[in-house]
């Protein structure tokens, strides 16, 4: 997060994903925010920000921000007080010429987050203690997150990391009959949805690209998964170890990936002709009876 993200959310009003202390008199209430922040329990699916040295009103407390309290702060992700570990930033951040220490925490995609075996969430701007109804709803939140592998979004990349050219002039008439395209009013966000190439739901105020879509139709897909890319080796003899006549790395999306297989396994096929005796004699025989017919 930018210091213009992290001034707005200091000086604005306490709410579920802002928390302000003067200092870190009491560890466990800090570790309380963490864990709320990390249950997102009013499902932002936006960082949560604990700051310390700054009082309720958001006036500068002038606490001496020091490698013992950041240190501090960044053991309380894996101390074992708050399962599974909580995804958080420890910084220390100069806002309006005030020190702080700021934590930042990611929602976690395996909730429900515990400290010390209570679910914490945030209701308003005040922590509290999850109800089975409520720690019912973060462990649908998590199932709902498990999602095979080629779904997962990659949060490095946007829809302009695809090749949305590819994906109408190749993609879809492949996937889709001529008529269904036709009657497709849909915007390329939701057509790139429906086909899971994206998410379905906005990360925040945007779509991400799935691992399939990356694959499939991205511009560089190894920029985001470098072993998106297929080896090809000629070799001298049928060993591995043998030597390396050729080779070539291919990569880009799916369908130049594999165009560009097609072509490079056909300039290397080779044929061996070994003509017989049998086969010679046959050829010396047909040859002067042509030519006699002519």
């Amino acid at each position: 997060m930018n210091d213009q993200e992290l001034i707005q959310l200091l000086h604005d009003s306490e709410s579920d994903r802002v928390e302000r202390k003067a200092s870190l008199s009491d560890p466990d209430r800090a570790r309380e925010a963490i864990c709320a922040f990390a249950n997102d329990m009013p499902n932002h699916r936006l960082s949560g920000v604990l700051f310390i040295g700054v009082n309720d009103d958001g006036s500068c407390r002038n606490l001496p921000i020091t490698d013992q309290l950041l240190l501090t702060l960044s053991e309380m992700r894996s101390d074992g007080n708050t399962l599974p570990f909580p995804n958080l930033v420890v910084q220390k951040r100069t806002l309006n010429g005030c020190d702080l220490a700021v934590v930042i925490v990611e929602p976690s995609y395996d909730p429900p987050v515990r400290f010390r075996g209570r679910t914490c969430i945030r209701v308003g701007p005040r922590r509290a203690t999850a109800t089975i109804e409520e720690e019912r709803r973060l462990s649908e939140k998590r199932r709902a997150g498990d999602r095979p592998f080629d779904l997962t979004p990659v949060r490095a990349a946007s829809i302009e990391d695809l090749d949305l050219d590819l994906f109408r002039r190749i993609y879809l008439p492949s996937a889709l009959a001529p008529e269904i395209i036709a009657q497709n009013n849909r915007s390329i966000e939701d057509q790139l949805s429906s086909v899971r190439f994206t998410t379905a739901e906005p990360e925040g105020s945007l779509r991400r690209p799935t691992v399939v879509g990356v694959l499939v139709i991205g511009k560089e897909p190894r920029e985001f998964l470098p072993g998106s890319y297929i080896q090809f080796l000629r070799i001298e003899g049928t060993e591995l170890t043998d030597a390396i006549r050729s080779q070539r790395e291919i990569s880009g999306p799916l369908p130049e990936m594999l165009r560009s297989l097609d072509e490079t396994i056909q300039a290397n096929i080779s044929i061996a002709t070994n003509i017989t005796g049998n086969i010679l004699e046959t050829a010396v025989r047909t040859i002067p009876l042509q030519l006699c017919s002519n």
